[in-house]
């Protein structure tokens, strides 16, 4: 069963990813914040990460960096989920490291379409 992390501050945003990955036959494991996250990924690289941009403590975009540059954190595809929609900052989203991209609010089609397109189902 293939792995993702869903990272975001947002318990609700968390719950609604996880019950919509599941039903897609993912593992789920929660992060609160980038760091978080980070620390998660170190302990154990998952297949996919479902990810929010607007966090304290550290970023999504900070989180991206920093992951890209760990052992193995080119693996996991990552897909940004956030209500930042202006091209910008998909781009620095892109240009970060990120596969996809997903607006708030979702719903399962959005996330078994983007999971479909690159490949994680």
């Amino acid at each position: 069963m293939k792995q993702c992390l869903v990272v975001d501050d947002s318990s609700v945003i968390r719950k609604v990813a996880r019950r919509i990955l599941e039903d897609l036959q993912f593992q789920i494991t929660e992060a609160e914040d980038g760091q978080q996250a980070l620390d998660a990924c170190r302990n154990s690289m998952p297949d996919a990460i479902l990810l929010d941009w607007n966090m304290p403590v550290m970023d999504g975009l900070e989180f991206l960096t920093s992951l890209r540059r760990e052992p193995g954190g080119e693996k996991p595809i990552v897909v940004f989920c956030t209500t930042e929609n202006d091209v910008a900052h998909i781009a620095r989203a892109i240009r970060a490291g990120a596969n996809e991209y997903i607006m708030k609010p979702f719903d399962r089609e959005i996330v078994e379409a983007k999971f479909q397109e690159v490949g994680l189902i």
